[in-house]
Order: structure tokens, then sequence, then C-alpha cells
């Protein structure tokens, strides 16, 4: 039989044009942002030609100037999705016009003109956004242009999620790697439960990217950071020894968020090779300075732990941080010691908002909380002082922490002066670390002399303890080398039937007590004390020279024995007179009122003089007398979260619950109920024109394809009975039966 001519191009092409008018019509709205197009035209005219604004006019239009031509219409939509074809054709036929351009609109943002990111999630950020007060001070740091820019940061943990959008430009593998599997990627190992958050979670908090529409925004949010995975497998000295020495002359500071159990019964720290690595890193890291070890005190609250009893947060090579709740209570879960420095924020009672960082699979978080939070905080705040003065050491270091940390609202029934008059507590040390404080004192810190230490071997004899057992000696030889203490240490080793109900206290020459441990009822242990070191950082900048005691006293069953077999006092300090700069107590560097006119370089607000206009207000010049150059914080509109103008469309980023429409620059709430009536009606006449060009082309081709028909000429669409059987090679079946 002979072969049937094919259709001709045209039939042929109408199911195929058909098919994609349907995809068309229900394939999904584009991602992509459409054009804006403005009533303005960008304008090449003839050469020669001097009389631009009459031809201008000629179309109805204005001449805006030179050197481009530019042309304006008032009366048109001054914004639209499409061009203006009216005068888009006039134009075009214009022989004097050699090349013409609508103008649309260019989405532009300012780099770095603001000091408040506008990242979704900052406005959450209630301990750095101003939200309470004091917050941490965050915004006064990066106003000064601190912002952790050349500081590496690594964080001793779980792992990290290294591929996280908000880290991943920060992300430093030369300060990462995974000892638990011997590797340099430390992404963490997911499991069913997603244990292994932690890491990621507190690199977060440390150096999140900012202004990247991700999250929130990391403290040093300009620093690289790395991750070490280490606690997710067997945990040995060497591995905390390694993990502490990694790349010492690349890495500046080292957070870690973990330490021995938390159950009021441990008294562990380091092994020896950890504690090797601890000196190592503080004599020999960074070039000499000395690494900077930033510690988490402890989340063993409820079980009445103390972190004296963990030999890392009470090491003098550590910062240990406390934490608070945003009303300034203290969290149930906090410990309290006299080896913490400092203090940051952990979560807030009043909101179910806590500390806002990035998660696993590459979410966010708002739940994050405890001292594994508090320290991050402080690590990123250190981060922008070392920015600020990269010649600090780590002792330089911890005496500017102690001078930018204030008592501020913190509440504590424990707060007393020391001997040169600083106020500390063992539940916060000095206070709530202010950031804008820290980066001001580093910039004019001009170093402290080395480090002198002095030991004293204060017990010749054994003696019981009893009830209550005091003993004192004599420490004025170490004032010869020790004019300011800094750290003192309490080595001890004795024997007692119940550990837990022992109480240790130190006082000093200068009436300075500092109680080394508490009261810890779960901790029934019969072993004692073995030449455990305890440590007070209350005594800072007081002279050590006079008489010292040390008092042992049992808060439990009368019948409690044991015996003080060693007392050794080790004092550490400086030979120089710090008491001048510990009493120069420097004003938060924060809202203060200072006076109504506050120069050209500061922003007038409620009275204050600031760097920095915070969220929901704009900078902008007082008045707009030339001669007049003080500049006032003025309010955003009550939609804006950050603005730079007081219009509803002025607005640079969107408090919680509004979304950003960055065309306007405007904010929105979410929609409820009934869908958006703009999009409907787009979606609907995109549909109607799909359908009625269908219905043309269909009517314009089906008479010419049912005369093919009639001819017997065209090919049927449908398969056609009889065809060979089609199978797979090796396959055999019975006719009739389906090859499954």
């Amino acid at each position: 039989m002979a072969a049937r001519p094919r259709p001709g191009p045209a039939l042929s092409l109408f199911p195929v044009l058909f098919a994609l008018l349907v995809v068309a019509a229900t394939a999904p709205p584009s991602l992509a942002k459409p054009h804006v197009y403005l009533s303005s035209w960008a304008v090449r005219v003839a050469a020669g030609l001097r009389d631009a604004p009459a031809l201008a006019r000629r179309h109805g239009l204005l001449y805006l100037g030179q050197p481009f031509h530019h042309f304006s219409h008032r009366g048109s939509r001054q914004r639209a999705l499409s061009r203006h074809w009216g005068w888009h054709m006039r134009l075009s036929r214009d022989p004097q016009v050699l090349w013409f351009e609508q103008q649309t609109l260019k989405r532009r943002s300012k780099r770095g003109s603001g000091v408040v990111p506008t990242d979704p999630w900052f406005p959450k950020q209630w301990y750095m956004n101003n939200d309470i007060h004091p917050d941490l001070n965050i915004l006064t740091a990066w106003s000064r242009g601190y912002t952790g820019l050349g500081v590496v940061l690594t964080v001793l943990d779980d792992g990290l999620e290294r591929d996280h959008p908000d880290l991943a430009a920060n992300y430093d593998p030369l300060a990462s790697y995974d000892f638990n599997s011997n590797d340099p990627d430390p992404q963490p190992r997911y499991d069913d439960g997603d244990n292994n958050w932690h890491g990621t979670r507190c690199a977060g908090e440390v150096a999140a990217v900012a202004n990247n529409g991700i999250c929130g925004a990391g403290v040093a949010y300009n620093a690289k950071i790395g991750g070490v995975r280490m606690l997710d497998g067997s945990i040995m000295d060497i591995v905390e020894a390694q993990a502490l020495s990694l790349q010492p002359q690349y890495i500046h500071i080292y957070s870690a968020s973990w330490g021995p159990e938390d159950d009021g019964k441990t008294v562990d720290g380091p092994g020896v090779l950890a504690q090797a690595a601890f000196h190592r890193g503080v004599v020999e890291g960074r070039g000499g300075l000395g690494s900077i070890f930033i510690w988490a005190s402890g989340n063993g609250g409820t079980n009445y732990d103390n972190c004296n009893c963990d030999g890392y947060t009470n090491s003098i090579y550590t910062v240990s941080v406390g934490s608070v709740l945003g009303d300034g209570q203290r969290p149930r879960y906090s410990e309290s010691c006299p080896a913490i420095l400092t203090t940051t924020y952990s979560s807030r009672t009043s909101s179910k908002v806590q500390i806002v960082t990035t998660d696993l699979h590459h979410r966010c978080t708002d739940k994050h909380t405890g001292t594994s939070a508090s320290a991050p905080l402080a690590a990123g705040m250190v981060a922008l002082a070392l920015e600020a003065n990269p010649a600090l050491t780590w002792r330089d270091l911890q005496h500017l922490i102690i001078r930018a940390s204030k008592p501020a609202h913190l509440q504590a029934d424990d707060w007393a002066e020391n001997g040169v008059g600083r106020r500390v507590s063992h539940y916060y040390g000095y206070g709530l670390l202010d950031a804008g404080l820290l980066v001001q004192a580093a910039t004019t810190w001009a170093g402290t002399r080395p480090q002198e230490k002095c030991s004293v071997q204060a017990l010749v004899l054994h003696r019981d303890i009893g009830s209550r057992l005091t003993i004192s000696t004599d420490a004025s030889s170490c004032s010869k080398s020790i004019l300011s203490l800094e750290h003192v240490q309490v080595q001890l080793s004795l024997s007692y039937s119940r550990r837990g109900d022992l109480v240790v206290a130190l006082s000093s020459p200068m009436g300075t007590t500092s109680t080394l441990v508490t009261v810890r009822p779960y901790d029934t242990s019969q072993n004692g004390y073995q030449d455990w070191t305890f440590m007070s950082t209350h005594f800072w900048d007081e002279n050590p020279k006079g008489i010292w005691t040390l008092q042992l006293e049992n808060r439990g069953d009368n019948r409690n024995t044991g015996q003080l077999t060693s007392f050794i006092l080790h004092l550490h300090g400086t030979d120089e007179d710090m008491g001048d700069s510990a009493n120069a107590l420097l004003p938060r560097a924060s809202p203060q009122p200072l006076s109504p006119d506050c120069g050209s370089s500061l922003y007038t607000h409620h009275g204050s003089c600031l760097s920095y206009c915070p969220p929901h207000y704009y900078g902008r010049a007082r008045s707009a007398t030339p001669r007049d150059t003080a500049r006032v914080c003025a309010s955003c509109h009550p939609s804006c979260y950050t603005c730079q103008g007081d219009s509803a469309h002025n607005c640079t980023s969107c408090p919680s619950g509004r979304t950003f429409e960055g065309t306007t620059h405007s904010c929105h709430r979410p929609v409820q109920g009934p869908p958006d009536r703009l999009g409907l009606h787009r979606e609907l006449g995109a549909v109607t024109a799909l359908v009625c060009t269908s219905l043309v082309l269909a009517g314009a081709v089906y008479p010419m394809y049912r005369r093919v028909l009639r001819s017997g000429q065209a090919v049927p669409c449908w398969p056609q009975a009889g065809r060979a059987e089609r199978h797979q090679p090796g396959l055999q079946g019975q006719p009739g039966t389906e090859l499954g």
C-alpha cells in the first residue's frame, strides 16, 4: 500500500502550539520580579538637534534636561508593569529620535549606610536591638565601625553546618576540623532526633551574616567562623587538647559551651594534655599575645551545682560567662561561683522568643537558651574588641571585660564591693557586658605589664576540720612583685565524710570575702578534694599585702568529719598599680544625658547623644538651615522597623509579623482570609488572554485541517491496531498475558 503523505508544517505544529498554550496557562507564576516601568524616557536625538525641549513638547512630554535627554510625562501612570505603547510608537516613528528607552525602576540598596541590620529576624533579637534597657549595647559598637572584620573564631562543639545560608559566607575551613572522624569537614552528623544542633546554633550567635535577608545577625557578623566537631564521639583528653590547640596562630578566639556533668556532684576538669594546651595557647597563641578561650559557666543551677567544681570554667586562662534573663532575674539553670567574670543574656521570661540563631537543615530558631547561648554572645563581643585593638593580650581582654561589665539591673542578694570599689557577684561576676563600652576601652587601652605569680604554702601541719576551721596566712612577701591582683587560686587537699556539706570561703587583706564553693546537696562523695584548685576573680586589682583567711564550714550533719592536709595560696597579678584605672569607671556607651547640642557627629535622641539612631528612628538634619549642622533621630512610620524617612514607603526593614516589599519600600501584614485580589486579577487576565489566543488559533487552523481530513491525507493522532508487540529483551510472555 502506498505511503500516506505527511501533513504540512502548519498542521504538524497545531498540537504542539496547543500544548504549549495549555502549559503556559497552568504554569505557576514566575519568581522573577517584574520590571516596573516609569513615566520617563531616555532619548538620543539626531546630531546637531538643538531644540530637544521642542521635540519633547511635540510628543506631549516634559523635557527634564541633559546630558542625556530626559523626557517625562506627568499624566501617565508613574509606575506600571508594562510599557506605555502610545509614546513608544510615537517616539519610534520620529525621524529625529535615534534611540530611546522607557526607564525602569532599579532596585539598589545603600551599602553600609545603616547601623541596624535589615535581616528579617533582627527585630526578634531583643538583647541587641534596644528592645530592652539595658541591652548588650551591640549597636553602639557597630556604629563605631566594629563588626568583627579580620577576627577568626572557632566553636568547639558537635559540628558546624558550614553550608547554612546564614553562615556560609563567613565560614572558614582553616578554623575547622572534625576530630571525631579525623577529617577537615566539621559538618554535623544528622540523625532522627537532630541532636547535633548545638555547635551550629552557637556559631550563628557569633557570626551569622547580616543584611542578607536570612535569619538574624551575629554579634560579629563580619568575623570568620569555624567549627570543631569533637563532642559527637568518644571524648578523651587528647581530643580536647587537639581542639584547644587547633591553628593557634590563625584562630583568635575559641568558644566552648560544654564541660563536665552539671549534676551537682561531679568535680572534674581538663586532663594533663588539655591543661598543657590551655597554657601553651595563652603563652604562644596569636604570636605570643595569647589565645582567647570563652567558656559557658554551666547549667547545673537546678542541681545546686557550683562552677568552681568545673576545672574548665575556673581556669585562669578562660573567660567564664554567666547568664541572666531579660528582666534581670537569675535563670534557675545558671550556676554561681567566683570564677565567673561577666554575664550576657540567655533567655527572656516575658516572651517565647529566646536567643535567635542558625539551626540545622538551613533553618533559623529563636529558641536557643542556657549558658550555652550566653558564652557565644560574649565571644562575639570580644571579637569586636579585637578588631578595635588587635594587639590586646589575653590578660588585657580580661581587664577590659571587667571594666566593661556593669551590675545594671541584675538581681542578686550577694552584690558586694571589693577592695577597690567594684561591685561583684558570685552569680554574674562584674555584671552585664557592654559591647559599646568594651570597644571604647579597647581603643585606648595601653596594655598591662607581664603577669607575676606568687605562691604561699599556708599549711604546715594537718588540721581537723570539725564544724569550722579557719586558716590565716600572711602574703606580704608577695607585694614585692604584685601590686595589683588578677586571679587568686586556692589549691586544697582534704578529706570529708560528705563533700557537698562543706562551704569554703577566702577573705583578702582588703576585706573582700569570696565563697569558693557553696553547699551541693547532691554531692555525697567521701573523697573530699584531692589537690583541687578553686579560683576567684573577686579580688581583681586589690593589693595582696596582709593577712589572707581561709574558712571551711560544715553546713550538714554534725557528725561530718574531715581533715585538711594541704593549702597553697596562688596569687596572680602585675607589678603596676592598677587602682587608678580600676576606679576610672567609664560611662556606659549608650543613651546618656549629655547636652541638648550633640554637635555634627552625634544624633540627639530623647535628650541623649548617640552615634546611631536605634530601630524605629532615622537620622536627619535638625533643621533646613545650612548653618545648623546638628542631627536628630526622627521617628519612622509606625509600619517600619528601620527606615530612611518618615513615610510608609521609606522602610528598609520590617518588624516581626510584617513583610518587606522591595518595590515600594513598605511593610505589609500577611494577607489573611480571601486571596490577594490584585494577584487574582493578574492570573485571571493571563488565563483569559491565553484562552482567547487558543480559540483564535483554533478558528484559523481548524478549517484547513478539516479539508485535509476529508481528502484522506491526514495522519491519525491515535495509535493503529495490529502493531507488533513490544517487549523488553529477555522477557517472554504468553499471548494475552500482561508483563509486569
